[in-house]
């Protein structure tokens, strides 16, 4: 009984210790979020910008190089959690399943990554937070922090995803990019002159309408903050689903009579006859 929280310990250290160990990915944490967000307050104009909260049901009034910024702290956290994940679960895939093939329980693997993603995305919405406090007069710091937490949990569960299903990393650098791109921007205010149908479905617009109501207005949407939970429970899940499906294929094609294929490439091993 005792095996399984041991076992379930040590993977999420080793998963951790792979983010850590990801130099590219530190240097997004550490300088692209706060770089990001500098951008946009020098690079966006001081003009205010009116725009229509549906969560709290109020017209915001607000400068849009603040706006800008709270939109690209978003973006920046979409993106950097979204790498982080994927990366790690591209990477280790070849690792896990050799864990697997030599009797590893299956159940502290899958709880591991998905603990990862929640303390990942934990670590980064309080920097995230800080740097926009420090940034421009927030509101309300503890909602806003729920935003961020909830946008990097939503994209975390994507990259968890796309590193369980994509076979290549240009393919999966190349879909986070575009999710990200695509979400942000169909959802900043300062860039959206339009109201659009079917913004409710992206991945993002629970933690946006939040961190828009906690920097600028005094109502808070809560609920809203389920929205990114929900995307971070069904992608984590479909995820787990993969990684349980690859798990279970069989161990590996068969050769000629007298060996067995190892899965993961080498010298066949021999089978003693009968």
């Amino acid at each position: 009984m005792r095996r399984h929280p041991t076992a379930f310990t040590e993977m999420l250290r080793c998963t951790l210790l792979g983010h850590v160990r990801n130099r590219t990915a530190m240097l997004l944490a550490v300088a692209f979020i706060p770089g990001w967000i500098a951008v946009a307050r020098l690079c966006a104009s001081d003009r205010p910008v009116r725009f229509s909260l549906d969560s709290v049901g109020v017209d915001v009034l607000a400068p849009a190089n603040h706006v800008s910024q709270v939109a690209n702290a978003l973006a920046a956290v979409t993106l950097v959690t979204g790498f982080m994940m994927f990366m790690e679960t591209f990477k280790a895939g070849k690792t896990d399943r050799r864990l697997l093939l030599a009797g590893y329980p299956r159940l502290p693997i899958l709880l591991a990554k998905v603990a990862a993603v929640a303390l990942v995305a934990a670590l980064l919405a309080l920097y995230t937070t800080a740097v926009l406090w420090g940034s421009l007069p927030v509101r309300q710091s503890g909602p806003l922090a729920l935003a961020v937490l909830g946008a990097g949990l939503a994209y975390g569960g994507i990259g968890l995803l796309l590193g369980s299903v994509v076979r290549g990393e240009l393919e999966g650098f190349f879909l986070v990019i575009m999710l990200s791109l695509v979400d942000t921007g169909l959802q900043n205010p300062v860039l959206n002159v339009v109201d659009l149908a079917g913004l409710t479905a992206l991945p993002l617009y629970g933690a946006n309408q939040l961190a828009l109501a906690a920097a600028f207005t005094s109502p808070v949407p809560w609920s809203h903050a389920l929205l990114s939970l929900a995307w971070s429970a069904a992608t984590s899940a479909l995820a787990l689903l993969v990684f349980q499906a690859r798990a279970r294929s069989p161990r590996g094609p068969r050769g000629p009579r007298g060996s067995r294929a190892v899965p993961e490439g080498g010298a066949p091993v021999p089978v003693a006859s009968r």
